[in-house]
């Protein structure tokens, strides 16, 4: 079912996309939901690479079943890839989607590569630059896309910033605030791209979104690259440990359709090109909340 048009990923990514682990779904039901997210007129579905399902071959089996989704590594370890397989990953599917692929690395965290894959993390910044120089020149001998995917880093710190405007297209910032995104657009130029992720939950019960809040900052908060960037944006190591209202608030959307609204948008104002929205579900289950996506829909 794979469709090739002339619109780009760049322009895909001016349209607000999805961002969801589908590794408790059997692949028929991620197929249906990323069917359904297509239907609601998201431009891109940004899947994980933990330890869960290979986002590639995920993606060629998602991208064979709807026909004009793009879909988004959010993002691909470096480590745990020789530059040369990811570029053919990245190419092989860029061409079989018809270019409806955005390649978005990371150097993760120590504990997901050092701690569990035993891999050696130190200078994962030097590591970055020299992994995108060296896929640059990886040899690719299949039949190439029509444009090359896109190569977005994650990005939260000044010189990772600097890194994805200067050797990629642009950053993937994660775990963020709309201040965050303004630091980034000015670090990063105004023609980099930006897409930032946002998690959202649509209720009002106040106990019920920062419960569901805290849930998700509980996967988080032991790695250190987020809670760095948490303490750069003005959060005490207190705020991040006792879940402080003022913390939870300020990177978890929540409220009622306006404020909801207003969250990701204030994304937008700040400068991103693109904002994709995590639906957060307010009962905690790990179902996807559709209720945020449908309010949210861009069509």
């Amino acid at each position: 079912m794979t469709t090739a048009t002339s619109t780009t990923a760049r322009d895909r990514l001016s349209t607000t996309g999805v961002w969801y682990f589908t590794d408790g779904m059997s692949s028929g039901q991620a197929a249906e939901a990323a069917g359904r997210i297509e239907s609601l007129g998201y431009s891109t579905l940004w899947l994980p690479d933990t330890v869960g399902r290979d986002p590639f071959a995920h993606m060629a089996w998602l991208a064979s079943q709807t026909t004009t989704l793009q879909y988004a590594t959010g993002i691909a370890n470096i480590f745990h890839r020789h530059p040369g397989p990811m570029k053919q990953a990245a190419n092989t599917l860029a061409e079989q989607t018809g270019g409806r692929f955005v390649l978005g690395l990371g150097v993760s965290h120590g504990p997901m590569v050092a701690g569990l894959r035993g891999l050696d993390y130190s200078k994962p910044l030097t590591k970055m630059r020299d992994y995108l120089a060296a896929m640059k020149t990886q040899p690719y001998r299949g039949i190439a896309p029509e444009d090359e995917p896109l190569v977005l880093l994650a990005a939260l710190g000044p010189k990772m910033l600097e890194l994805s405007a200067t050797a990629a297209d642009g950053a993937h910032p994660y775990w963020t605030t709309p201040e965050h995104t303004a630091m980034a657009r000015a670090a990063i130029g105004p023609d980099a791209l930006l897409c930032v992720e946002q998690k959202v939950v649509f209720t009002t019960d106040a106990d019920a979104a920062r419960a569901a809040g805290n849930q998700q900052i509980d996967r988080y908060a032991a790695l250190p690259n987020y809670r760095n960037n948490w303490i750069r944006l003005g959060f005490t190591d207190e705020e991040i440990e006792q879940r402080a209202h003022r913390f939870v608030d300020a990177v978890v959307v929540w409220g009622d359709e306006d404020r909801v609204h207003a969250g990701v948008q204030a994304h937008y104002d700040a400068g991103a090109d693109h904002v994709c929205v995590q639906p957060v579900n307010p009962d905690m289950s790990a179902d996807i909340d559709w209720n945020v996506l449908e309010l949210l829909a861009p069509s």
